[in-house]
């Protein structure tokens, strides 16, 4: 269980922060880096959320636990396994949560043409949202594949496949709130020379 009943608590003015397993590192860490942009990416989601309108409650839903699931990765990459035996199960992203998240995105991409194109964001706020989500979940994928370069056997094999299919599924989902893709805007090359 979680309890914050303070907020803040000075011990972070030096710079460094307490991973889950108590250790301290420096704020510009690449671990911190990457579940900070993990968190970043959920917040982004929030926003896109806040932009749909009622009538697509389905991508809400999905978005809803993909925000969950975002907790849960953070939560995995703050508390890298330390070999020393835990009295509790650390939370980890799971393969069901990749074979949701993929379930998920064939069930919008059903809806969608085919592109000619590669699309702007835009169209909708809501798509808007969604793309700027994907871009910074992109991002959190880049420094997690470097972390688990510079440290090995750290950062799950789900957790990877998560964050990769996360990014496809923003993007199903910007254009399925795109009125499945008619609302879409599309990139004409050289279309300003």
């Amino acid at each position: 269980m979680v309890v914050l009943n303070k907020i803040y608590t000075r011990t972070g003015d030096d710079g460094t922060t307490a991973l889950g397993t108590g250790e301290r590192r420096p704020k510009f860490d690449l671990r911190i880096a990457a579940y900070g942009t993990v968190d970043e990416t959920n917040a982004a989601v929030g926003t896109a959320r806040a932009a749909l309108p009622p009538a697509l409650d389905i991508v809400d839903a999905m978005l809803g636990r993909i925000q969950n699931d975002l907790f849960d990765l953070g939560a995995e990459l703050a508390s890298p396994d330390d070999g020393r035996p835990k009295s509790y199960e650390p939370l980890k992203v799971i393969d069901s949560q990749v074979t949701r998240l993929e379930e998920e995105i064939d069930l919008l991409n059903a809806d969608l043409q085919p592109l000619r194109s590669f699309v702007l964001p835009g169209g909708s706020a809501a798509a808007a949202a969604l793309h700027l989500a994907r871009t910074i979940s992109r991002r959190a994928e880049r420094l997690m594949v470097e972390l688990s370069a510079h440290e090995p056997g750290t950062v799950g094999g789900p957790a990877l496949r998560y964050v990769n299919r996360l990014s496809d599924f923003l993007f199903v989902a910007s254009r399925w709130v795109n009125d499945r893709g008619r609302a879409d805007v599309l990139w004409v090359p050289g279309k300003n020379r």
